[in-house]
């Protein structure tokens, strides 16, 4: 299969065209910059120069290929503070990539997200979840959050559900929905190095309250893995959850940061969790719990998630150097 993927030089997307590659699939990455064309291409990829601005470009792009995986993003408007703009952007790119590829059968596989907007990790401010209180599945719609702003409620509902609704179109849509903790020896920006970051500024790890709260987690080559099983193979207009840890407690995530660290793990209290406290512009999502359930992922794609854990990953020298 010809597939053409965005944010290939991304986290997700530079373990995403190695696994497409190494399962027999012909990629071509879209390429910004020289930099990122070379990048692509030590990966495994053929560049295709453009930038996600371009719908033509991305339109021609996707009818050339048998299917797309987009997990790019526009960079330039989250530096610009275009929260909205991002979420047009994003409605707009997905909408255009459905046209290219209405009536083909042809499949598109989109990054969502759980817990929070779908650029989180990739330094889109956060909303705070709602919390569904059980696990969710991937038969359940985009949640919905507590909005610090229109753009961001946008770039995460609308932009889902207008990727599952292109099946009515003669798309194989579907959505990977990633956790906020997408975990491996690449993470240099990730939730995880956030929190490890704001450790070593205050000296202490804070969990809110009593960090009973859940969170999910995937390696990211796991994540990378359900990505081709979902071109491969997965139904039009269905959701996937790329979670492997269903919802460790906060608390657990941060004595396992405190331990290596070796700095106190300690309860914030709901009074100083907000801006400018502890957390900063984390305060709005901390406190989420959102665990989620793989079961439909696994047993519609025969996702089997083989890589280690969140916990036992902070072990893997990257996240903690000796010395």
């Amino acid at each position: 299969m010809h597939v053409f993927v965005t944010g290939g030089t991304g986290h997700a997307g530079s373990h995403i065209i190695p696994d497409l590659v190494a399962a027999g699939h012909e990629v071509t990455a879209l390429a910004r910059t020289d930099e990122s064309a070379a990048t692509v291409s030590a990966l495994g990829a053929k560049a295709r120069r453009g930038d996600l601005s371009d719908l033509a470009g991305l339109k021609a792009a996707a009818a050339e290929s048998d299917g797309v995986i987009h997990v790019g993003y526009r960079a330039d408007l989250l530096q610009a503070g275009g929260i909205a703009a991002l979420g047009d952007s994003e409605l707009s790119i997905v909408l255009a990539f459905g046209e290219a590829l209405a009536g083909t059968g042809k499949p598109l596989v989109v990054a969502g997200s759980i817990g929070a907007p779908t650029n989180v990790g990739r330094g889109a401010p956060l909303v705070a979840p709602v919390s569904l209180g059980r696990p969710a599945t991937e038969d359940d719609p985009a949640l919905p959050g507590r909005p610090l702003d229109a753009g961001t409620l946008r770039a995460r509902n609308v932009v889902e559900t207008a990727v599952v609704g292109l099946a009515e179109q003669g798309v194989r849509s579907s959505v990977v929905r990633i956790p906020l903790i997408a975990h491996s020896t690449a993470d240099r920006v990730g939730f995880l190095q956030i929190l490890i970051g704001l450790a070593k500024e205050k000296g202490v790890i804070g969990y809110p309250g009593d960090g009973e709260n859940r969170w999910p987690a995937v390696h990211i080559r796991d994540l990378a893995s359900l990505f081709r099983l979902a071109l491969e193979k997965g139904p039009a207009g269905k959701t996937w959850h790329a979670v492997a840890d269903e919802g460790i407690r906060f608390r657990e995530i941060a004595e396992a940061i405190a331990a290596r660290l070796g700095v106190p793990a300690v309860s914030i209290p709901a009074d100083e969790l907000m801006v400018p406290g502890y957390f900063g512009f984390l305060s709005a999502v901390v406190t989420g719990d959102f665990p989620a359930s793989n079961a439909i992922t696994r047993k519609s794609l025969g996702w089997e998630p083989a890589q280690p854990g969140l916990l036992e990953d902070m072990d893997n020298g990257h996240y903690f150097p000796a010395g």
